[in-house]
């Protein structure tokens, strides 16, 4: 479980992204987060990994008070926390199964993961989870080779790998079309079903966040102003999320785009 408990957070320059937040979220639960550029969606998940600490409040998960780690704890723990990027984050120039075992075998010396000196049974790690993203026939292939919506799910199995409990996404999707950013949606939620996984990803596709995720978190300057079931948000939601501005999303659009 992911508890945050009057969490603050504010950067060395003064702007306040996380405002007295209070949430749980459950094991198994597929949580979307949407707001606008700006309002804190990506540090919230952050400070989960410890990528941002912060400042005030108890951010705990699975009991464990996270802001009190130190040194090897914080990396040890990162190891149950798959993060997965808009960018992938890989080494194009080597093979996709190389991608996948830097995260089974992180104490290995970088030139041996570029070599892909692995143990056997690593690689049979590293090819189930390909397996699971579907693409295990992708594996020795070089990565530049690869269509980005592969690339993503090539992150993806890279995160399986290292048997994660929680998987933060941050935009894993804004770079794809649209077509492709549903393939890689279909393989959260399979994931998320089939393995009882965490998942939260900060979207800025409304309409990927309504029909994928089980709750959605709405946050707007530092502050959630919205936490409920996917199936409960009404035009009036996504206008406190998102205020009187031109592009708010609106329900009759998000409605034509799940057809």
């Amino acid at each position: 479980m992911i508890e945050f408990i009057n969490v603050n957070k504010t950067y060395p320059n003064g702007v306040t992204a996380l405002n007295n937040i209070n949430l749980k979220i459950d094991q198994g639960e597929f949580v979307a987060i949407i707001g606008l550029s700006g309002a804190g969606k990506s540090t919230l998940i952050r400070c989960i990994n410890r990528m941002h600490d912060i400042n005030e409040g108890t951010l705990n998960v699975d009991d464990v008070d996270v802001s009190k780690l130190k040194g090897k704890q914080v990396r040890d723990y990162r190891r149950k926390i798959g993060m997965i990027f808009q960018s992938f984050n890989l080494v194009t120039r080597t093979s996709v199964i190389n991608n996948v075992l830097v995260s089974v075998v992180p104490e290995l010396s970088w030139w041996r993961k570029i070599l892909g000196l692995f143990p056997k049974d690593k690689k049979v790690i590293a090819l189930e989870a390909l397996d699971k993203v579907g693409i295990l026939d992708k594996a020795y292939n070089r990565v530049d080779q690869l269509s980005g919506g592969q690339q993503q799910r090539v992150a993806l199995a890279r995160t399986l790998a290292q048997n994660p409990s929680i998987i933060l996404a941050d935009e894993p999707v804004a770079s794809l079309d649209p077509v492709t950013a549903k393939v890689v949606m279909d393989d959260f939620k399979r994931i998320n079903k089939d393995l009882n996984m965490s998942i939260l990803i900060n979207i800025h596709h409304v309409e990927l966040a309504l029909e994928y995720a089980d709750r959605v978190i709405g946050i707007r300057k530092g502050e959630v102003v919205y936490d409920g079931k996917s199936s409960d948000v009404t035009q009036d939601v996504l206008d406190e999320i998102y205020g009187s501005i031109t592009e708010v999303p609106h329900m009759d659009d998000l409605e034509e785009a799940k057809v």
